[in-house]
């Protein structure tokens, strides 16, 4: 699972999700509001708070799907190769 800070940046990012609903693993990204801007946005605050760049390949609709699949992207660019 991934941390709060990662919660936190991410629910700042989806204008339908209620403060008290659940984050799952598997919650569509955007059937809570995450669009094309707010990506650009969720992307530079991820960056900026876990000091990492996300690489080209990563830049794609798929890695923004689901929590799940966003931190599994986010904790490979964090671990050192």
């Amino acid at each position: 699972m991934w941390d709060d800070q990662f919660e936190v940046s991410l629910r700042r990012h989806l204008p339908f999700i209620a403060p008290g609903e659940q984050l799952t693993p598997d919650t569509s990204l955007r059937d809570f509001g995450l669009d094309s801007l707010g990506t650009v946005e969720l992307l530079a605050a991820l960056e900026s708070a876990y000091d990492v760049r996300f690489s080209d390949d990563a830049l794609s609709m798929e890695t923004f799907e689901t929590p799940e699949v966003l931190w599994t992207t986010l904790s490979t660019l964090r671990t050192p190769a």
